[in-house]
C-alpha cells in the first residue's frame, strides 16, 4: 500500500498498528454510539425548542458518535506509537487528486446504476424517506450524505482497515476485503437485497482502488462524497416526480 512521505519514515514498518488495534477500534463504535445517542436524546429532552423530527436526533448522534470514535483512535496512534494521525491515515492529496476524485465519483454512480438496472434490482421502501419529511430534514440529510459518511467510512475502511489487510493480503486482497464490511455496513439500509449488496461492494472496491492507486484516503473520500451527491440528488428529483 503506497504511503506518502512525511513524519512517518519510510524505514517504519507501515502500517505500524496491529489487528488488536483493530479489535479495539471496532470495540469502541458501540459506545461511541450509545453515548451520542444518550447526548442528543438527553439535549432534545431538556430544550422545549429541539426539533423533534428523526433526522434532528438522528444525525448529531451520528455527528457526536463519529467524533468520539475517531477521537479514540486519534488518541490511540498518538499516545501507543506517537505517530501523527492525518498523514497515517494516508489524508493527503493535491488539488489535481481530489479533483479527479471528484470527477471519478458520478462516472461509478452512473455504472452502477446501469449494473442496477440489468441485474433488475427491486425497488425497495428506503429506511432514509423517513428522514426526509421536511426542508430542514433533507438539507440534514444531505449534507451528512456528502460531507461526514463519506469521510468517516473512508477513514475507517480505508484510511484504517485498508492498509493492514494490504500486509498481509496483498494490495488487491486488501481493497477487496476491506470493501466487504463497509458493504455489511450498508446491509440494513437495502434489507439485504443482493443486487445492491453486489452494487455496494463494487462502489466499495472502487474507492479502495482509488485510495491504493492515488496514496490518499482523502481522494478516496472526494470520490465517494461525489458519489454519494449524484444518487442523492437523483433520489430527490424520482421523489419531485412521483
Amino acid at each position: 500500500m503506497r504511503q506518502e512521505t512525511g513524519e512517518v519514515r519510510e524505514s517504519d514498518r507501515f502500517p505500524y498498528w496491529s489487528y488488536y488495534d483493530l479489535a479495539l477500534f471496532i470495540a469502541l463504535a458501540i459506545p461511541c454510539l450509545i453515548v451520542g445517542a444518550a447526548v442528543i436524546q438527553i439535549l432534545a429532552w431538556a430544550l422545549p425548542f429541539y426539533p423533534q423530527s428523526k433526522a434532528a436526533k438522528a444525525i448529531p448522534a451520528q455527528f457526536l458518535a463519529y467524533g468520539l470514535w475517531f477521537g479514540c483512535l486519534y488518541a490511540l496512534l498518538k499516545m501507543k506509537y506517537g505517530q501523527p494521525f492525518w498523514l497515517s491515515m494516508a489524508w493527503v492529496g493535491r488539488w489535481q487528486e481530489i479533483a479527479w476524485g471528484l470527477l471519478s465519483g458520478p462516472l461509478v454512480a452512473v455504472t452502477v446504476a446501469v449494473v442496477g438496472i440489468l441485474l433488475k434490482t427491486p425497488d425497495l421502501e428506503m429506511p432514509m424517506k423517513e428522514f426526509l419529511n421536511s426542508r430542514a430534514s433533507i438539507i440534514m440529510m444531505g449534507f451528512f450524505a456528502v460531507t461526514l459518511g463519506p469521510f468517516c467510512e473512508e477513514l475507517a475502511f480505508r484510511g484504517f482497515l485498508l492498509p493492514l489487510l494490504a500486509r498481509t493480503f496483498g494490495n488487491w486482497g486488501g481493497i477487496v476485503l476491506s470493501a466487504l464490511p463497509f458493504t455489511l455496513l450498508h446491509g440494513p439500509q437495502y434489507s439485504w437485497s443482493w443486487r445492491h449488496l453486489l452494487l455496494i461492494l463494487f462502489a466499495g472496491i472502487s474507492f479502495g482502488w482509488m485510495r491504493y492507486r492515488t496514496g490518499s484516503t482523502a481522494v478516496a473520500a472526494a470520490m465517494h462524497a461525489s458519489y454519494n451527491l449524484t444518487f442523492f440528488a437523483s433520489f430527490l428529483t424520482q421523489e419531485r416526480m412521483y
